[in-house]
């Protein structure tokens, strides 16, 4: 195992470098610009946004895109909504501490008028591509928007290239097949061999947990983007209710000791509550990190799905792609939140324990311990299983879509077929990456890890993009709202 004790440690530090000080506060910086230009958009427009969700026109304009603004929605949903609000959290509250999820909070606030801006471009400056379907997202907004030509084509190309490798090794990926399987396979282990959360389950669970999943991905993505809609639109809503109604059932079982939970999450947020493994710096890079990993608001990839949106109007694209990072990171975070802190899941973590516990947990079997402190017979776990099993399958199909739309963007529609099929093998290596690096659960944070880097590149161009472009999102938005 030394390989992997390497790779864990080179990716812990090379995650550490690309979320250090500079880009959090590259981060928060873009957002508070936004904010500011924008006239606190995110607040003052914040229930019209969550009205055109419902309008009945969101669900069937016509126009020149590919799927309706509802399903542009839920296809960046779908990428949004992942296992990053499962396991995400709880890898960034076993790090970070019960604290760092404070930060996901702040980030997600000022990443709502960031997630406006990009839904704003992606259908203002997006394109026709040769095969006839539409075409946005960072790479097209940089190169259409700057003034600097060559600045813009550079950000562009950048942004597709990283897109493109980050669709593959990243968050959108093979994070999701691995907590997927790995959910799946302890649910499994317990019903069948007894195993407890710590436990891993025979190798055999895992290579055919990760067969099923590239099937089912590899059905619906080849169909293209209409295909990765209309899935989307169906089983987004669906798989959030359901997992928020198991939240609700753990929080309301403790909700005596909800205050305290409260009380806790900010001491370990400024430094208050002393834990073992972590630290104010541990929470703030762990909360902003996978607050970005969790609600993309920064990344751009929201703005690749509206490009495809049948509305021409870039300001209500805005304004629907903003509930995004609500639902996500306000809404879903915050109850898998609750349930880790009020179940006292979080005790069995390195943030609490100390790295060198031998009985550490983190990523979705966090999440897993929290329900089935609650729900009897290991009911919790398969709840959960469930639930990252949903999360990660739309997570799955929407990130396929964009990194081929980054493909595309670099290569052209003839290389569109061939990254699908690179894709499903990724997927199903991430599947299989626990039996393979061992019994060591701190192995999975390398997923976790590269994902944060994978993301880091991904954001950097496009919030470079976004900032020279904030005086065309306000001016155009002042006159459409005052309109």
């Amino acid at each position: 195992m030394r390989f992997f004790d390497w790779f864990l440690d080179f990716t812990t530090h090379l995650d550490a470098i690309f979320w250090g000080p500079a880009m959090i506060a590259l981060l928060l910086g873009t957002g508070i610009i936004l904010t500011f230009v924008t006239r606190g958009l995110q607040f003052t427009h914040f229930w019209h946004s969550l009205k055109l969700i419902f309008a009945k026109e969101t669900r069937s304009e016509k126009g020149h895109g590919d799927i309706s603004p509802f399903a542009a929605l839920m296809t960046a949903l779908a990428a949004t909504v992942g296992n990053g609000n499962i396991a995400g959290v709880a890898t960034a509250i076993a790090i970070g501490g019960p604290g760092a999820p404070v930060y996901m909070w702040i980030a997600g606030i000022f990443g709502m008028a960031t997630k406006y801006a990009e839904g704003f471009l992606g259908v203002y400056y997006r394109e026709v591509a040769p095969n006839g379907t539409m075409a946005g997202g960072p790479m097209y907004y940089v190169k259409n928007g700057l003034k600097n030509k060559a600045l813009g084509k550079f950000l562009g190309a950048a942004f597709a290239l990283f897109a493109a490798i980050a669709c593959l090794i990243g968050t959108g990926n093979m994070a999701q097949s691995n907590s997927m399987t790995i959910s799946l396979a302890n649910s499994f282990n317990r019903m069948f061999h007894g195993g407890m959360a710590g436990d891993q389950a025979p190798a055999i669970y895992y290579y055919v947990i990760g067969l099923v999943i590239a099937i089912l991905v590899g059905m619906v993505i080849i169909g293209g983007i209409k295909k990765i809609g209309h899935v989307s639109e169906k089983l987004v809503p669906a798989m959030i209710i359901f997992y928020i109604l198991g939240s609700l059932i753990v929080i309301f079982t403790f909700w005596q000791q909800i205050p305290a939970a409260f009380v806790l999450i900010f001491k370990s947020a400024f430094g208050l509550q002393p834990l073992a493994g972590a630290s104010i710096g541990l929470a703030i890079q762990n909360g902003v990190s996978r607050g970005l990993l969790s609600n993309e608001a920064g990344l751009g990839s929201a703005a690749i799905a509206q490009g495809a949106s049948t509305s021409d109007e870039p300001t209500k694209n805005g304004l629907i792609a903003m509930t995004g990072v609500f639902i996500d990171t306000l809404l879903v975070n915050s109850m898998t939140t609750l349930t880790i802190v009020l179940s006292g899941a979080y005790m069995q973590t390195q943030a609490w324990q100390g790295l060198d516990a031998a009985n550490n947990i983190t990523s979705v079997l966090v999440t897993q311990k929290a329900f089935n402190a609650v729900f009897p017979w290991g009911l919790g776990g398969i709840m959960v299983a469930i639930s990252s099993f949903l999360f990660g399958y739309t997570t799955l199909i929407g990130w396929s879509y964009y990194g081929e739309k980054s493909v595309e963007y670099l290569g052209g529609s003839k290389w569109v077929l061939p990254y699908r099929y690179i894709f499903i093998l990724f997927l199903f290596l991430g599947a299989i990456l626990t039996p393979i690096a061992g019994k060591s659960f701190n192995y999975l944070n390398i997923v976790w890890n590269l994902g944060n880097i994978g993301n880091a590149l991904m954001a950097l161009p496009n919030l470079i993009g976004l900032l020279f472009l904030a005086g065309t999102v306000a001016a155009i938005t002042r006159q459409k709202l005052a309109r």
